[in-house]
């Protein structure tokens, strides 16, 4: 199953190995689950990992974005139609669309309204670990 993994999302796992962020990635490591993405999101990846504030090791951080590099599915996509509250999230969409994903998991869900989604399945961590698709694995 692919998805796409907003950077929240990425970030709260790293910083806490509990939870329903750390459980997503847990699942990318196990390679039970994919992620989609394009440069956009690598660059945002690296960016905000990068963040003196997360005080994350620079060799971890590049160990865990070669892996998802590598075991991902790189995407090109089209833009998105439909205007979001935050303009950059629709780079999620995009490459939801583009690489087939189930679900862009993300802690903000709010970010994507309904009527944006164009049935994209938009999750929290939590519910994407309750979904039967995961719960299956």
């Amino acid at each position: 199953m692919r998805i796409v993994l907003d950077t929240n999302v990425l970030v709260a796992g790293l910083l806490s190995p509990f939870g329903p962020p750390a459980a997503v990635l847990q699942l990318l490591l196990a390679e039970k689950v994919r992620i989609c993405y394009d440069a956009r999101i690598l660059t945002e990846y690296r960016t905000v990992l990068a963040r003196a504030r997360f005080g994350f090791d620079p060799g971890a951080v590049a160990a865990v974005q070669e892996f998802l590099e590598q075991t991902g599915d790189l995407v090109v996509p089209a833009p998105w139609p439909d205007s979001l509250p935050d303009p950059a999230d629709a780079m999620f969409l995009e490459v939801a669309v583009a690489g087939g994903a189930a679900y862009v998991v993300t802690g903000n869900v709010r970010h994507f309204p309904a009527e944006s989604r164009r049935g994209v399945a938009v999750v929290s961590p939590a519910e994407f670990l309750e979904t039967p698709d995961v719960r299956g694995l």
